[in-house]
């Protein structure tokens, strides 16, 4: 009798064992939500030549553009800051390995290191632009409480124009509206470079996905030309679109919504 309680007490172990090693081949690596974003920002060749192409283009068009520069107009390009210059990747990094949240004091340390480095073929286009005689206005929704460490980011790139009269921060509203204006009153803006949609025009805040695509289209001669569009795969208004820009939801409200937003095949009649 122990002899066979014995068999049956080893072949129950050996069922489980097997049925969890089973589980664990069949059972898919689902990396986190922002793991893998990260890693292509932080690894991926393909990122990097994204990066080149837009800056490559912005240089062609303007080098077109320049042709026809009348002497006495003053020029500028406006160009947000972060995931478009600057890399912050390492931030989100850190974050992910310590198993923490994004908040605003994380992301106040991280700008007071003055640590960014830049995105692959900002500081050779941006010292062209210079050259060139065209000012340099970064636009941005860092604080203005982070004016200074940001400038100090700025000059360690050896950055043109990395100056509190070229620095517009978020004082009161995050639209970058009133700024572009504020900049429009004295120099002619011939290009905006961007990672966000509302980098560019005002016509694409706080909408939805379906009029996200809409009013990118009514644009599209304007991809490539006036506005250079870099990627930014780890966050944006892209993601808040997701979620209808509801603040607060469960990580399950935030799963269950990204999975009903996937497409399947069409079906074939």
């Amino acid at each position: 009798m122990k002899r066979y309680m014995r068999r049956l007490l080893i072949a129950v172990l050996t069922g489980i064992t097997l049925s969890a090693t089973a589980q664990n081949i069949t059972k898919p690596d689902l990396a986190p939500v922002k793991e893998l974003p990260v890693l292509f920002h932080q690894t991926a060749a393909e990122y990097r030549a994204l990066c080149y192409q837009a800056f490559n283009t912005a240089k062609l068009q303007l080098e077109l553009q320049l042709k026809k520069k009348k002497r006495k107009e003053k020029w500028a390009i406006v160009t947000d800051l972060d995931e478009t210059i600057l890399d912050n990747s390492y931030s989100e990094a850190k974050l992910i390995k310590e198993g923490k949240e994004y908040t605003g004091a994380s992301w106040k340390q991280w700008v007071n290191l003055a640590a960014a480095t830049e995105v692959p073929g900002a500081s050779d286009f941006l010292r062209w632009v210079k050259a060139q005689g065209i000012s340099i206005f970064y636009i941005s929704n860092r604080d203005t409480s982070d004016v200074v460490r940001t400038i100090d980011n700025l000059k360690g790139l050896k950055l043109p124009d990395a100056d509190t009269a070229h620095t517009l921060f978020k004082s009161s509203t995050s639209s970058k509206e009133e700024r572009r204006k504020k900049v429009m009153q004295n120099y002619q803006v011939v290009m905006l470079l961007g990672d966000n949609l509302t980098d560019f025009t005002a016509f694409f805040e706080e909408k939805d996905l379906a009029q996200r695509a809409a009013e990118t289209d009514k644009v599209r001669t304007s991809w490539g030309q006036k506005f250079i569009m870099l990627p930014n795969a780890i966050y944006g208004d892209w993601e808040n679109a997701i979620y209808n820009y509801q603040r607060g939801l469960t990580p399950e409200q935030k799963e269950a919504k990204r999975k009903s937003l996937l497409k399947e095949p069409p079906t074939v009649q």
